[in-house]
């Protein structure tokens, strides 16, 4: 399960969210976030504890720091003692309000972190949650080539050795862009997106069998890569086979499931002469031209069905017409 320190947060949002330590020093920077979610303990604070998720991040605002200002200093240590007590990771109060001077006794005993942001509440929970979606957003490592061939994230996966770092070698010299080689690290971003990167060790490095490992940004300049990219279809690469049924119209569409996100996959099978370069950017076009709501393969095969009924019902007539 992914989680994050609150001294990693600290470290690499603090000037993001413009951020200030109201705790005593490195107080609760060791506590672990382990869900990405944000809650604002506005029941909390009048006692009512049940269902209060403790393990989320706490978010004050304008409102919560009203309401405990104008506590009695018992009751408000009570309250203080009781958010605090159930292990809360981390608060954060927005607008640059300083909370009341008992509210920080009591997070410093439990050892949490308290941290003042200048921005608004809303500006705070959009920003927050932006980086924690990242952070907590379901990754896996796929073995394969990821390649921007016109706009279109094209996966390539196969067997090792198949010919997928020279398909994706032969586009980038035809002008279209290396997104990873050999590992592709693949996260979900959204319900129905999932991002491809490289791995942060190769880089936009490439293994050519025969020639060894060449730097394409180095040898093709900063346009023949990009950092990450969409993927929107796998095209699987597989030896010619005679006994193989390959798919002939395309009518039918074949999907496969990556993290929960579907995605179209093509099997393009390989034999000598075959220019996979030219297909690929043959498949990227054809699945924006889809995404355009055009589908060459369901309107070739509505023609032919068109022209299949005059000649029908033209011999039909013919065939009546005794005149």
């Amino acid at each position: 399960m992914a989680s994050i320190t609150v001294e990693k947060l600290y470290d690499a949002r603090k000037r993001d969210l413009e951020l200030t330590p109201l705790s005593g020093r490195d107080a609760g920077l060791g506590k672990e976030i382990k869900n990405p979610e944000l809650h604002r303990p506005g029941l909390a604070l009048t006692g009512f504890y049940e269902r209060f998720p403790s393990t989320r991040i706490q978010i004050l605002g304008e409102t919560e720091l009203a309401y405990l200002n104008q506590l009695p200093r018992q009751h408000l240590q009570q309250v203080s003692e009781a958010i605090f007590s159930r292990d809360i990771p981390v608060a954060f109060i927005s607008k640059g309000i300083t909370p009341p001077l008992e509210f920080l006794q009591a997070a410093e005993r439990s050892d949490t972190a308290v941290f003042s942001s200048r921005l608004t509440t809303a500006e705070l929970v959009g920003r927050l949650s932006a980086y924690l979606d990242h952070i907590f957003a379901p990754t896996i490592n796929v073995h394969g080539t990821l390649v921007d061939v016109y706009g279109v994230g094209l996966l390539y996966t196969g067997k090792s050795g198949i010919g997928k770092s020279e398909v994706a070698l032969d586009l980038v010299e035809r002008g279209h862009r290396l997104v990873a080689d050999d590992v592709v690290k693949i996260t979900r971003v959204a319900p129905d997106v999932i991002m491809g990167s490289g791995s942060e060790l190769l880089g936009h490095h490439m293994e050519i069998r025969g020639v060894g490992i060449i730097d394409v940004e180095e040898l093709f300049g900063i346009r023949a890569i990009r950092l990450q990219k969409r993927i929107e279809v796998e095209v699987h690469l597989t030896y010619w086979s005679e006994t193989e049924d390959y798919e002939r119209l395309g009518v039918e569409e074949t999907r496969t499931t990556v993290l929960g996100v579907e995605i179209p996959i093509l099997n393009v099978p390989i034999s000598p002469g075959k220019n996979i370069t030219v297909i690929s950017e043959v498949i990227a076009m054809n699945h924006m031209l889809k995404v355009y709501g055009e589908n060459s393969a369901l309107e070739f095969t509505k023609k032919l069905q068109q022209r299949l009924t005059r000649q029908s019902l033209t011999k039909e007539y013919l065939e009546s017409d005794i005149e």
